[in-house]
């Protein structure tokens, strides 16, 4: 996928979102950086709890951790979701980016050279209204670097903001390919949720810029 512009126009502010996810969904907010590297550190204390033996490991897995934000930042992000939730014991390893594009959104075809290959379709959210929705598998640099011979599944939605020339990006993925469709409908569900807020409402998925 191309670099989309992710310089802030001029004009009124952008509105809130609110997205309702799982619960064992862990949100680290991008921006500023010291609330992201915050949040990583909050988020490797979780996952470490109790593991006082792998000091090497742990400096390892928030290294590699802050090295994704950054990027999702640099792909104009600004919450990036991961999913912990477990199914028999087995880790559903999932995660949502959501980004700003600032960008016009004119209809199937802008996005469609925003997205670049995959099944594009124009899709209803009950909240928003009418939206792009793209799905499309991609062989990751971390899925060959583990030897993986699955591809990921992505699911990206482009939402058009209100009054404004720039979309909404939410980038959900899954290296789970043989359960794939049925992640897909867990991240379909979750995008059903996305909806535009007040300033003065709470604050459920973006941060005030």
């Amino acid at each position: 996928m191309r670099q989309a512009p992710t310089a802030q126009p001029a004009g009124p502010r952008a509105p809130v979102f609110g997205l309702i996810t799982p619960e064992d969904w862990f949100r680290v907010p991008l921006l500023p950086a010291d609330r992201r590297e915050a949040s990583v550190s909050a988020l490797i204390r979780r996952q470490f709890a109790g593991v006082d033996d792998q000091p090497v490991l742990r400096r390892k897995a928030e290294e590699q951790l802050l090295g994704t934000a950054e990027a999702a930042v640099e792909q104009g992000g600004v919450v990036l979701y991961l999913s912990f939730l477990e199914a028999g014991g087995i880790p559903l390893s999932a995660s949502l980016l959501i980004s700003r594009l600032y960008e016009r959104f004119d209809g199937l075809d802008a996005v469609a050279a925003l997205a670049g290959s995959g099944e594009v379709t124009l899709e209803t959210l009950p909240a928003v209204g009418r939206v792009a929705r793209l799905r499309r598998q991609e062989r990751t640099k971390q899925s060959r670097k583990l030897g993986s011979e699955f591809e990921d599944t992505v699911v990206e939605y482009f939402v058009p903001v209100p009054g404004r020339d720039e979309v909404l990006m939410l980038t959900f993925s899954t290296p789970l390919e043989p359960i794939a469709d049925a992640m897909v409908e867990l991240f379909d569900a979750v995008a059903g949720t996305l909806r535009w807020q007040h300033r003065d409402e709470e604050r459920t998925g973006e941060e005030p810029e």
